[in-house]
């Protein structure tokens, strides 16, 4: 059984499959209206979302399925062992994502459930993420060879993945990243990327914009912490530090690379308004494809066999 948990455990084969796959889909969605019928999605979340509860809410309907949304703290995930809900809960659908605080708990959830289990965001990655936006990538440069994408701000889950991603496709990925969230870091997956010779770092965006096809970058505060009182301080730390870093048509020297951004937005702290909407910028692109390419990935997942 094949679960998506970070992205490392899918080749380049599978990537390729899959983004194909959702290329086409989004071309012909009426070919594949009946692909999933009466599959069950389980959504499990224990973080706040607006593109991945959309997406793939959206995405199972649209193929034929059905999903069910659950919240983990007012479900019996919150009080009882996971083995044990897990058994249960996968009983009751044909796949589960889950959007959970910890990857440890991702794992566990994976271990014991008896349907593919998808790993929708936690602390050290986000896989499906990635796949949208090397979706998006495709579909704007009609290739991964010889594209170069830098991704400036915060070391965090986006970023492993997106290491994972450009790793395995052969894209160069340029990190500007001062600040690394140390319960994201992946010291194994950064060795194995660094020793690949597509990943390096950067010191600042202007010295890997002149090499850079497409600038990606995330918001510098965990989204769950941006308007909490006891994350203040280190919003602040953050912010201050990592200004000189923002995406804004200064640093960019010049130059005018696609713009990436995984959303939610916070104009005028990692990237300036401007840069949103002006006609470089392909985040709603990039945001929209979170749907497509987590159907192709549930077509996967479910039936294999209905993959051209």
């Amino acid at each position: 059984m094949i679960h998506l948990l970070s992205l490392k455990e899918f080749s380049k084969d599978m990537i390729q499959s899959i983004i194909h796959q959702a290329v086409e889909m989004k071309q012909s969605p009426e070919r594949f209206y009946h692909t999933t019928e009466r599959k069950g999605l389980l959504m499990l979340f224990q973080k706040t979302s607006t593109r991945t509860s959309l997406s793939f809410q959206s995405g199972i309907n649209q193929l034929g399925g059905y999903s069910v949304v659950m919240d983990w703290d007012s479900s019996n995930f919150s009080i009882s062992p996971i083995q044990y809900e897990a058994r249960y809960a996968s009983r009751n659908c044909d796949v589960i994502m889950a959007r959970l605080k910890k990857h440890s708990d991702v794992l566990e959830l994976a271990q014991y459930s008896s349907v593919p289990v998808i790993n929708g965001c936690c602390e050290k990655y986000h896989p499906c993420q990635a796949l949208a936006d090397l979706m998006t990538i495709y579909e704007v440069a009609g290739t991964f060879e010889g594209i170069t994408l830098t991704y400036v701000g915060i070391h965090n889950n986006v970023a492993n993945s997106l290491v994972a991603g450009c790793t395995a496709m052969g894209v160069k990925l340029l990190l500007v990243t001062p600040i690394v969230n140390t319960p994201s870091w992946d010291e194994e997956l950064m060795q194995a990327a660094y020793q690949s010779g597509y990943v390096e770092n950067a010191a600042h965006l202007s010295e890997a914009v002149s090499r850079s096809d497409f600038v990606y970058t995330d918001t510098w505060v965990d989204m769950e912490f941006f308007h909490e009182s006891h994350y203040e301080e280190e919003k602040n730390h953050r912010m201050e530090q990592m200004l000189p870093y923002q995406l804004n048509r200064n640093n960019l020297k010049g130059f005018s690379p696609y713009i990436m951004h995984d959303m939610p937005i916070h104009p005028g702290y990692e990237i300036e308004a401007e840069l949103v909407e002006s006609d470089r910028s392909v985040i709603y692109q990039q945001a929209e494809n979170r749907m497509h390419v987590q159907k192709a990935l549930l077509l996967y997942l479910l039936k294999p066999g209905c993959y051209a």
